[in-house]
């Protein structure tokens, strides 16, 4: 599944990168505010994150845009207990790739698929420290829109995004848990026209 994926993948930009306009690659960082929403109601509080990676930014047209990242992003959630408190800290290796709509004063509407890679998995109560990586799904699929600004002259932008997770990341149990959360970041596009 994992290499289908990257085929297609690979495809999408390629064929987007022959008919571009122009590419731009790019870093990225900022905060992320995540949960897991269970479909038993049982209710997790936020758990704030980081995330930084690359970007590349391909235009199609002066209006429309591809845009692929590769990102690491600290997720999770946390619980209490009887008065104990729990963290779920989950790392993914994250591939987005944002369809975007651009106007002409820097502002840009994006939209589009995400695949996940679980990278680690621990669960921490009173600073003691389990590695839960079994009890989690290697692959998480994900949704995500938001909104960016990015300054022309300079390469610098803002966006936030918000991903719905589709997939359930329980391993296993009967229980389906989905990852959400919101990302505020910064970029820098290398080059940018």
């Amino acid at each position: 599944m994992k290499f289908y994926l990257s085929m297609a993948l690979a495809a999408v930009l390629m064929a987007g990168t022959a008919n571009a306009q122009h590419v731009n690659i790019g870093i990225k960082g900022g905060l992320n505010l995540y949960d897991i929403k269970n479909d038993d109601g049982t209710k997790y509080d936020t758990k704030a994150g980081v995330n930084v990676g690359l970007l590349g930014h391909i235009h199609f047209t002066k209006q429309f845009a591809l845009q692929p990242e590769l990102v690491y992003s600290s997720e999770g959630a946390k619980y209490t207990t009887a008065g104990v408190d729990t963290k779920l800290k989950l790392g993914y290796i994250n591939v987005p790739v944002m369809f975007q709509y651009m106007f002409d004063n820097g502002f840009r509407l994006e939209a589009g698929p995400q695949v996940g890679f679980l990278a680690s998995a621990k669960s921490e109560t009173n600073k003691t420290t389990v590695d839960i990586k079994d009890n989690i799904k290697p692959v998480d699929f994900a949704l995500g829109a938001g909104l960016g600004y990015v300054d022309v002259k300079s390469g610098f932008g803002v966006d936030a995004r918000y991903n719905l997770g589709l997939s359930n990341i329980n391993e296993n149990g009967t229980v389906k848990s989905t990852n959400r959360g919101l990302q505020l970041g910064v970029f820098y596009m290398f080059g940018h026209k």
